[in-house]
């Protein structure tokens, strides 16, 4: 795991350019597709291609998820997020002031805070909370009337809620999935007009054998995998069955979702917070000014960092379709950010890009990819269920299989897990 300050560098970096105070909340930004093309390999599968070159630090595309949530402990420790968008919707005043446990701090040059707290809504039957009426909307049209709990929100007793505590008692912190996906998804296609298309796209992304269903399944919830799993379908069952999505109820079915969804899922993070601090340095000021703001900063990160640890943003996960088909490579040509500071995703070029270009994005962290060939051929197969044979471990073949500080930190583990 990568160090506290390193998780924080990271955390910003969700956020890859400032961002406009003036524009209105909601996802109204259009998806711009159309500089790539999905090309099927007999070999790899799914590839995603550029179908034009582009620069270092350009945006390649963006694109908004088919289905996306919060996960659950991050929104019970006030992590507040649309329901829809995941947009961040505490000021960054108020951010900072519940991360560092400073009730009286007060942020400079407010208006780079980006919150409109005057547009925020919520559901008039439950209270959900949303950033925009047109958040609120595009929600109810395509899940939440089917999930909306109205006057039943805090009965601990009513199927949906028993779903997600039992989900927080096993799933614990660093969160990497949710059982609201899989909700969702089934509210998706209760409500769905055309249900035959959005089945067919849910079953385009990668699936998986039996055996690496179960192993997504036992890194997921732990060694009493068959047991959660089957104590999560039947509480999904008595909340949500459909007949149309028998298959997805049955044990086979619900484990195959249940994988689908731990392996393609692609991690959200949103934070006002780092807005207002990106929009910060776009300020003019002068050279004594900008020394005393960015002392001022980094203060507060080292101060958040000490009372709430290195979970920083609003996290979430979503279902991609174009960030699905990219293959992975320990050198990414690509990389995922959310600079919008919601779902909408914005795959940026890691460096200049040919037409015809293969793009490849790294499933591993910053940390991650600077580990040993072995360790990051362990990591690669634990998690997502391959071997990597990227040019950069096609170089290490033949380098030492673990570094010295992985050594003792794969003994340390081991020593935990014998404790």
């Amino acid at each position: 795991m990568c160090p506290p300050s390193q998780r924080l560098e990271q955390s910003m970096k969700n956020m890859a350019a400032p961002m406009d105070t003036a524009t209105p909340h909601g996802p109204e930004t259009p998806m711009d597709i159309t500089g790539v093309t999905i090309v099927h390999d007999p070999i790899k599968g799914k590839c995603l291609h550029a179908t034009r070159s582009f620069k270092e630090g350009e945006v390649i595309f963006r694109e908004k998820p088919i289905v996306s949530c919060q996960f659950l402990w991050n929104a019970m420790y006030k992590y507040t997020a649309c329901d829809h968008c995941m947009r961040s919707m505490e000021t960054a005043e108020a951010m900072s002031r519940r991360l560092a446990n400073s009730h009286s701090l007060v942020l400079p040059f407010p208006q780079c805070c980006a919150v409109k707290l005057e547009q925020h809504v919520t559901c008039p039957h439950c209270q959900v909370l949303y950033c925009s009426e047109s958040c609120r909307q595009e929600g109810w049209n395509k899940y939440h009337r089917v999930l909306c709990l109205g006057p039943s929100v805090n009965d601990p007793e009513h199927p949906i809620n028993k779903l997600a505590e039992t989900w927080r008692n096993i799933h614990y912190p660093p969160e990497t999935a949710s059982i609201t996906m899989i909700a969702r998804m089934i509210a998706m296609v209760k409500q769905a007009a055309d249900r035959d298309s959005l089945l067919q796209t849910f079953a385009g992304f990668c699936q998986a054998t039996t055996n690496q269903e179960e192993h997504m399944s036992h890194k997921l919830l732990g060694a009493e995998f068959q047991d959660q799993l089957e104590l999560l379908r039947g509480l999904l069952t008595e909340a949500l069955y459909e007949e149309s999505l028998d298959q997805w109820f049955t044990p086979d079915g619900f484990r195959s979702i249940f994988a689908m969804i731990g392996r393609n899922g692609q991690g959200i993070g949103t934070s006002s917070l780092s807005v207002y601090v990106h929009n910060c340095d776009a300020l003019e000021l002068p050279s004594q000014d900008r020394e005393k703001l960015d002392a001022f900063i980094d203060q507060l990160y080292v101060d958040m960092e000490h009372e709430s640890g290195s979970f920083l943003n609003c996290e979430g996960s979503g279902l991609y379709i174009l960030q699905s088909c990219c293959n992975h490579s320990c050198e990414p040509t690509a990389e995922p950010s959310f600079d919008e500071s919601n779902y909408v995703l914005s795959m940026r070029a890691l460096r200049d890009i040919t037409e015809g270009e293969e793009l490849f994005i790294c499933y591993l962290d910053e940390c991650e990819r600077t580990r040993s060939r072995h360790s990051r051929q362990k990591l690669l197969r634990e998690n997502y269920l391959f071997s990597c044979t990227c040019e950069k471990c096609t170089r290490e073949a033949e380098d030492p299989d673990v570094t010295s500080s992985e050594e003792e930190e794969d003994e340390g583990d081991g020593e935990s897990d014998e404790q």
